[in-house]
């Protein structure tokens, strides 16, 4: 089964954005796809700043396992500096896509991110592999 993760930033207005297209792309793939969300976790902050309404939004979607991630470290380790930055592996682990899923800054709509991951399981291609990231920094405050 493919396997899709984000890395939010629990504070960054933005990323209710990004968990709404998120909901949106597990209704659509209902059982075909496995995602994982990444909320990030400050040195010297406890759990409860990114277990907030973000947390519980993204834990309410089916198919979807929202992880801390302490200092970004697993943020880190797959290149990813903004919230809302999405990756969409294949089930042998191969990097089918990296990019943003909203349109634009803190909105929702149709977008090519979200598009190019509901082709690339249901098809198995589509002609865009990378978009563009609208969010914030994941290591600065918002």
């Amino acid at each position: 089964m493919p396997t899709l993760v984000m890395a939010v930033h629990p504070q960054c207005p933005c990323t209710r954005a990004s968990l709404a297209e998120l909901a949106l792309i597990m209704a659509r793939l209902k059982g075909r796809l496995r995602a994982h969300v990444l909320f990030l976790l400050p040195g010297g902050t406890d759990s409860t700043w990114a277990e907030g309404g973000m947390w519980s939004t993204a834990a309410a979607i089916p198919g979807v396992t929202p992880h801390l991630d302490a200092d970004g470290v697993e943020a880190s380790r797959f290149g990813v500096e903004t919230s809302g930055h999405t990756l969409l592996y294949d089930r042998d682990g191969a990097l089918l896509f990296s990019g943003g899923i909203t349109p634009s800054r803190g909105h929702e709509g149709d977008s090519v991110g979200r598009s190019a991951i509901v082709s690339l399981v249901e098809d198995g291609s589509s002609p865009l592999k990378v978009t563009v990231v609208y969010g914030c920094a994941l290591h600065e405050s918002p």
